[in-house]
């Protein structure tokens, strides 16, 4: 007889690998686009459409996969998802045409979705107090983004791009298989079977819900939106070649997954709100940096034209992208220790709220990314825009957060400091 602590140990780690190959496989194009790219003959737009169009459907289905997952359980809907995929993700490797890399993309996009069931279901074979170290675990499945990074240019390089998604197939069928026999069945963690679609999508009056969107949008939105985008970033900002660029790339992607639990414990340890404070502003200080633009001056002297160049290196620059991947890592667990505190019961529909909108930011931001390139021809444009987005969660969460709390702070020391009352007169 397996003890509850066994399945819940074998439920998180299955999980968590299955998340991890589901992860890899939405952020395939970020690698095969940019051959692709070459062959179909795209500009930056429709670079950043192809690469993004997975992200979309991905984003798309995470609310009625999370409500799903709140009604019958999340090992089938994981199980039944991944199974989707597998045919989907072989017939890449067959197209020929822009449109059917984009109709393909949509369905393979659909494994994306599988984090709003994976999060749910891991959650609930844990204590709350666990919740936010768990929920990192499972979210480190990130990674899967430095994973294509270090197999995928390897298979383009050995023997083509095809390749790539017929490996990502067997992958996907084989990891499906082995979770379904490592899994267990969640009895008992679904909602009442009263409770109406109507009564869960209820959550989308809380205004706390779209905030929490909005810093996910950031942390989760724009780490989805650098994995697909640095490889290329890489190439055409310092001229390395496709395997140095995404060895690179993955210093940002790799941090980004695996040091999300260690967000979960920091943030079970000191708080969602601290965390989050800490990540935004980190972030926005690294942005203020790496957006500006490789800069070439020329000053008058008094002995003539003086040559300066600013703008930072490829060293300088991995190194503030590592920063801001770990503070991402952190950031998106400490999102979620927000909702697993505050919605314990609808965990399955608020996540995937949550992760819907944090995942189309990633939909829409290489796509943005991709027509910044094209008006301005500034590459650090992309994170002009990141710096200008994490200005916004920085001002909504001073108002929202820190200056309530100073506020209730002041009001109760001026009820401390106030003298003890007396009851009764003197005579």
């Amino acid at each position: 007889m397996v003890s509850r602590s066994q399945q819940s140990l074998s439920v998180l780690v299955s999980s968590t690998v299955a998340f991890t190959i589901c992860f890899a496989i939405w952020m395939m194009f970020a690698v095969i686009g940019i051959p692709l790219k070459a062959s179909l003959g795209l500009n930056e737009t429709q670079f950043g459409l192809l690469v993004a169009t997975p992200v979309l459907s991905g984003s798309l289905v995470r609310l009625p996969l999370g409500m799903l997952t709140d009604k019958v359980g999340g090992r089938i809907v994981f199980f039944l998802l991944m199974l989707a995929c597998v045919v989907p993700i072989w017939l890449i490797g067959e197209a020929t045409k822009f449109s059917q890399f984009l109709l393909l993309g949509l369905f393979v996009g659909l494994a994306g979705g599988s984090f709003s069931v994976g999060i749910a279901y891991v959650a609930r074979w844990f204590s709350k107090g666990r919740q936010g170290f768990v929920m990192g675990i499972f979210g480190a499945g990130n990674s899967g983004a430095a994973l294509t990074k270090f197999v995928a240019p390897t298979l383009v390089v050995a023997y083509g791009w095809q390749m790539v998604p017929k490996v990502y197939a067997a992958a996907m069928l084989v990891t499906a298989l082995l979770f379904w026999l490592l899994s267990y069945q969640d009895e008992g963690h679904k909602v009442d079977s009263s409770i109406t679609v109507k009564h869960q999508l209820a959550a989308l009056k809380d205004p706390r819900v779209w905030k929490y969107c909005q810093y996910y949008s950031i942390v989760f939105g724009g780490y989805v939106a650098l994995a697909l985008w640095m490889t290329k970033y890489y190439i055409t900002e310092y001229g390395f070649d496709i395997k140095i660029a995404a060895l690179l790339a993955a210093c940002f992607s790799l941090p980004g997954g695996l040091l999300r639990a260690f967000g979960g414990w920091l943030s079970d340890r000191f708080g969602a709100h601290p965390v989050t404070w800490w990540v935004m502003l980190i972030s926005w200080v690294c942005l203020f940096f790496m957006s500006y633009p490789q800069t070439d001056l020329v000053v008058k002297t008094v002995r003539g034209d003086m040559q300066l160049h600013v703008g930072l290196n490829w060293w300088m620059f991995t190194a503030l992208l590592f920063v801001m991947g770990v503070s991402w890592a952190f950031g998106k667990a400490s999102v979620f220790k927000y909702i697993s505190e505050e919605y314990p019961h609808n965990i399955g529909v608020i996540s995937g709220i949550v992760g819907l909108v944090g995942g189309l930011g990633g939909f829409i931001l290489p796509i943005m990314f991709g027509a910044l390139v094209d008006f301005t021809g500034v590459n650090s444009s992309v994170f002009m825009l990141l710096w200008g987005i994490t200005l916004v969660s920085l001002i909504w969460m001073y108002w929202t957060e820190i200056v309530p709390r100073r506020s209730a702070s002041g009001v109760a020391r001026r009820v401390s400091d106030r003298p003890p009352q007396i009851e009764g007169s003197m005579t």
